[in-house]
Formats: structure tokens, C-alpha cells, sequence
């Protein structure tokens, strides 16, 4: 006797929209006993050489290398996403190089899972680098500030 599956259209498309929007290459979603698995069918030469060129830029060895000439405090992004720096499209940026901030100021917004992350500011200073750009996707870890 054949297990009768009523597919979910709209969770697959946007599982999908999430994979493109993210850069991930596959997602899984599970719900009781069904399960949803996307898989992102990219060609090497457009798609994966943008996502693995900052992961190259961004590991310990690599920042450990760069730390003498970055002097402040390094703000990593706390999750995979996409960085906005404004709170609506063409809105004026949360902060800009020179910004003198205060701790708890929101330094930029990551887009994970439909859901706006603000990324607050772990202490008082000025910003001396914005690292992250406008709607890019960022990887965990990735460093997206510099505060001196």
C-alpha cells in the first residue's frame, strides 16, 4: 500500500527562496514524519566563486595574520544571512565610519529565516571599518565592523 505525500508547493518554493536568498546550498525541513530536503543546483562559476571567496578572507588563521594592522574591537556576524544597513531600502545607514556609537546601538540588520536580526553594538567607540555591504550575504563569524 503506497503512502500518499501531499507536497506543500509553497514550503518548497520558499525553502528554495531561502537558499537563493541565503547562499546556502541545501536546506532540510521537517515536520512530525515529513520531511522537505532543497538542493541548490549552481554552476561553479557564477554562484560559488562569490560565496567562497569571503569564506577564504575570513578564518582565525587569516584575522590572527590581519590583527596587527585592525585596532579595536572586531564585531563577527552571529549567524548566516543577509546584511541590511538600513532599516528600509535607500534609508539612511544605521552608522557610517567616523560614527561615534554607543554600546546597544544597532550597527546593521541580519536577514535569517524572514525574521530582521538587529546587530547591536558590543561597546561604546567609533566605528573605523564597515566590512559588510548591503544586502550581501555574511557567513557565521564573518567580521562585519570594527569599533575603536
Amino acid at each position: 500500500m503506497a503512502h500518499k505525500f501531499d507536497l506543500d508547493i509553497d514550503a518548497v518554493r520558499k525553502l528554495a527562496k531561502l537558499l537563493e536568498e541565503t547562499g546556502l546550498s541545501e536546506i532540510e525541513y521537517a515536520e512530525g514524519d515529513r520531511k522537505i530536503r532543497c538542493v541548490a543546483q549552481r554552476e561553479t562559476t557564477q554562484v560559488a566563486a562569490s560565496p567562497i571567496a569571503p569564506m577564504a578572507a575570513a578564518p582565525a588563521p587569516a584575522a590572527a595574520a590581519n590583527a596587527p594592522a585592525v585596532n579595536g574591537t572586531l564585531v563577527p556576524s552571529p549567524m548566516v544571512g543577509t546584511v541590511y544597513m538600513a532599516s528600509t531600502p535607500g534609508g539612511a545607514p544605521f552608522i557610517k565610519v567616523g560614527d561615534k556609537i554607543k554600546q546597544g546601538d544597532t550597527l546593521l540588520i541580519i536577514e535569517a529565516m524572514k525574521v530582521m536580526n538587529p546587530i547591536k553594538a558590543p561597546k561604546a567607540g567609533t566605528v573605523t571599518q564597515i566590512l559588510a555591504e548591503d544586502a550581501k550575504p555574511v557567513e557565521f563569524g564573518e567580521t562585519l565592523v570594527v569599533i575603536e
